[in-house]
């Protein structure tokens, strides 16, 4: 255990200084950047691989030919392509902020002490984890990517009352997108009447302890808060203000503290693609969150946030077409954190 937190703490040291570096080379033009989205659009645009989820009864009816790419950089400059105003649901991508959240109010540590930091190695919804995580001698082995994880970060907002916890998730994610966001009633009334499993995850880690109270209600932010509706825009802001050090862009808001940025990344680049994110990482370098609504940020510290929404997933539940694109596209901009020209100072 002790080998793994130390690797942890390298890893957010190594992005913190992506993240925060005044060296940091800027990317190319305006005119390059925009290329760069028109071409993986029109390359991508009629690809007929994966398919919506359909274990969430609402997201089997959203039009799998919505489309959108958006990038935003850390001076505020948005371009993008495609359908950037067709809304989908957060879904998953949720988790990165509810865990921003607690630990701008509890500090970093919480987050890595009461659930973990790992990658589990195991399915996002599995109970086998949390059995294992409650049997870990050293600490648990989980994460809050996954969902019990997810559900225990939900658990973690600070309110006296179920709408104050809600008020404060909801705020802060729309801080992140810098413009008001509401809920999909749709998408959280028919999540609400499937979660037969995550309530029996937020019971579970409440009777190991990692839930202090209420699970029942925990269960039922954390799926409202999945239910959040997005676009591409949204998405790519959410992810520049990551990329910006916590400092959103587009409104010049400071929405997190600084020093939290560089382990929000760290969970990210270890298990923010559910069962790919080892492979994610290898081809992209790219700290990122997926949501089976079909949206994928991605963030180049210093550079850019990057999001894409097209519902049709893999069989990992990625976005197929979100995957590809902010490949290409990071790869044309030179947004790996880890490839040798960003290191370049003057």
């Amino acid at each position: 255990m002790y080998a793994r937190n130390v690797g942890f703490m390298k890893l957010a040291t190594l992005l913190g200084v992506f993240a925060l570096s005044p060296a940091m080379a800027q990317i190319q033009s305006a005119d390059q950047v925009q290329s760069a989205l028109n071409a993986v659009y029109t390359k991508y645009k009629d690809i007929k691989e994966g398919k919506n989820a359909d274990y969430i009864p609402a997201l089997a009816q959203v039009d799998p030919k919505i489309y959108g790419i958006a990038l935003v950089t850390t001076d505020g400059k948005l371009y993008s392509a495609g359908d950037v105003k067709s809304e989908v649901s957060i879904q998953s991508i949720s988790k990165v902020f509810t865990m921003a959240k607690v630990m701008e109010e509890q500090g970093a540590d919480a987050i890595a002490k009461r659930i973990g930091v790992d990658a589990t190695g195991m399915r996002f919804n599995s109970i086998v984890a949390v059995e294992f995580a409650e049997k870990e001698l050293g600490g648990p082995e989980i994460n809050p990517l996954v969902n019990p994880g997810a559900i225990t970060a939900t658990s973690m907002v600070r309110g006296k009352t179920r709408d104050e916890v809600w008020k404060s998730i909801l705020d802060f994610h729309s801080a992140f997108a810098g413009r008001p966001l509401s809920v999909n009633k749709e998408v959280f009334d028919s999540e609400a009447a499937t979660n037969q499993r995550n309530q029996a995850i937020g019971s579970l880690m409440y009777a190991y302890g990692f839930i202090k109270d209420n699970p029942a209600q925990a269960v039922d932010i954390y799926t409202e808060q999945c239910a959040i509706s997005v676009n591409a825009k949204d998405l790519a802001t959410m992810a520049a203000t990551l990329a910006n050090a916590g400092r959103n862009p587009v409104t010049g808001k400071q929405v997190m503290k600084s020093q939290n940025v560089p382990e929000v990344l760290a969970v990210m680049a270890t298990a923010g693609l559910y069962d790919d994110s080892g492979k994610w990482l290898y081809h992209t370098g790219l700290p990122a969150k997926s949501g089976v609504g079909g949206g994928i940020i991605a963030v180049s510290p210093g550079k850019f946030g990057i999001a894409v929404v097209s519902p049709p997933l893999d069989e990992a539940g990625n976005s197929v077409r979100a995957q590809k694109a902010i490949t290409d596209v990071s790869n044309t901009l030179g947004g790996n954190p880890y490839a040798p020209s960003v290191a370049k100072t003057k």
